[in-house]
C-alpha cells in the first residue's frame, strides 16, 4: 500500500520560491551615506519640506519610487546623478529600503538628564520629528481621509504596501507632491493622471493635510 503524505500549500509555495535573499542592513547604511546630503542622516528630509522624510517609509514604496527614478518613469533632477550614475542595482535598492524603513524617529523631545554635552543634545534633538499643525477644518479633513485616502494609506496615515506613509511627512513637501500630481506631472500611483486627488477641492485638501498633522502619535 502506497502512503501518500500530503503538504501544507502554505509550505509548498514557501518550498517552491528558492531562497529568499537576505537584505544588507550594513550596506544599506553605506548607500544612506549618499542620500543623507538631502535627506539627513536620519532621513528626517528637509526642515522646509524641500526633501522628503524617507525615515520609516514602507519598503515597497522606497523600492518602487527609486527603480521608478532609475528607469525616469518618475523624473526628479536631484535623483538623477544618484540612481543614473551610481547605477543603483536592484540589491541596493533592497538593502537601503529595509535600513530606512526600519529608522524609527521621536515625535516627542526628549527629557534630558543634564549630564549630556551640548552636542549630544543637539544630536538627540535633531532625531525628534514633529511636524508643525497645519491650518484647515479636522473634522472635515478627517472625513475625507477616512473615507477616500484611508484604504490605500490606512486608517491612521502610516501607509499600505505600495503605498506611502503620509503621517509624519513635511506638510510643504506633500503639499507639493498633491500640486504635481492634479498638474499631471507626477501619475498617481496605479491610477494614471487622474485620482481621488483631482476630485477634492483646494480646501478639502488643505484640510486633509491639517489632520495629517494632528494624527501624529508621541512615542514616549
Amino acid at each position: 500500500m502506497l502512503l501518500r503524505s500530503f503538504v501544507p500549500l502554505s509550505l509548498l509555495a514557501l518550498l517552491l520560491s528558492g531562497p529568499v535573499a537576505a537584505v544588507d542592513h550594513e550596506k544599506g547604511k553605506e548607500i544612506n551615506g549618499t542620500c543623507a546630503a538631502c535627506h539627513s542622516e536620519n532621513g528626517q528630509g528637509g526642515k522646509r519640506g524641500e526633501y522628503p522624510r524617507i525615515a520609516g517609509q514602507g519598503v515597497k514604496y522606497i523600492e518602487s519610487q527609486l527603480r521608478n527614478f532609475r528607469s525616469r518613469t518618475r523624473i526628479n533632477i536631484p535623483m538623477f546623478p544618484y540612481t543614473q550614475e551610481r547605477e543603483l542595482s536592484d540589491e541596493d535598492i533592497k538593502d537601503i529600503a529595509a535600513y530606512l524603513n526600519a529608522i524609527e524617529l521621536p515625535t516627542k523631545m526628549p527629557v534630558f538628564k543634564g549630564d549630556e554635552d551640548a552636542l549630544t543634545k543637539l544630536q538627540i534633538a535633531d532625531r525628534v520629528m514633529i511636524i508643525p499643525r497645519a491650518e484647515g477644518d479636522l473634522e472635515n479633513g478627517g472625513q475625507i481621509y477616512q473615507k477616500q485616502c484611508a484604504a490605500c494609506h490606512g486608517k491612521t496615515g502610516k501607509g499600505r504596501g505600495m503605498f506611502p506613509m503620509l503621517v509624519g511627512q513635511y506638510t510643504n513637501y506633500l503639499k507639493r507632491q498633491v500640486d504635481l500630481y492634479l498638474k499631471g506631472d507626477r501619475p498617481h500611483d496605479e491610477e494614471g493622471v487622474v485620482g481621488v486627488l483631482n476630485g477634492l477641492k483646494e480646501k478639502d485638501v488643505q484640510d486633509v493635510l491639517a489632520y495629517l498633522t494632528s494624527i501624529q502619535e508621541p512615542k514616549e
